[in-house]
């Protein structure tokens, strides 16, 4: 059965995409800890993150990267977080998220958010994705 993640990545599931590509898909966690807090999956599921290959690892990483710096880039906050659990959905996906304080890592204090402020901040990290 597939994961709601990849349910998302065929567009059975509505996101707030951020960047894709052939290998991966970045799009805002509707349960953020902070505005912008996007998750970053791989397109090809899988349970657990040291099970993919060092090569597709590498490039998750590098994704993750390019994504942590259009995040940057559109929201003030000390640094990008990255944290990667899987706990909750069987298919990688690694957290990035905007902090300022600790707090903002500990997956217990929620941001709410309007459709619309998650359709801004989506499009503005979109725009800034290189």
């Amino acid at each position: 059965m597939a994961s709601i993640f990849t349910k998302i990545i065929k567009g059975e599931i509505p996101s707030y995409k951020i960047a894709e590509d052939d290998n991966f898909f970045a799009f805002l966690d509707i349960n953020p800890n902070t505005k912008g807090h996007t998750l970053v999956v791989p397109k090809k599921e899988e349970n657990k993150i040291f099970d993919l290959e060092k090569e597709v690892y590498l490039e998750l990483m590098d994704f993750s990267y390019r994504v942590a710096k259009a995040i940057e880039k559109t929201l003030p906050c000390e640094r990008v977080g990255m944290s990667v659990i899987g706990l909750e959905v069987p298919h990688v996906h690694v957290h990035l998220i905007p902090i300022s304080k600790m707090n903002d890592m500990r997956f217990v204090e929620k941001e709410s958010l309007s459709k619309e402020e998650f359709i801004t901040i989506a499009e503005q990290i979109s725009g800034n994705f290189e």
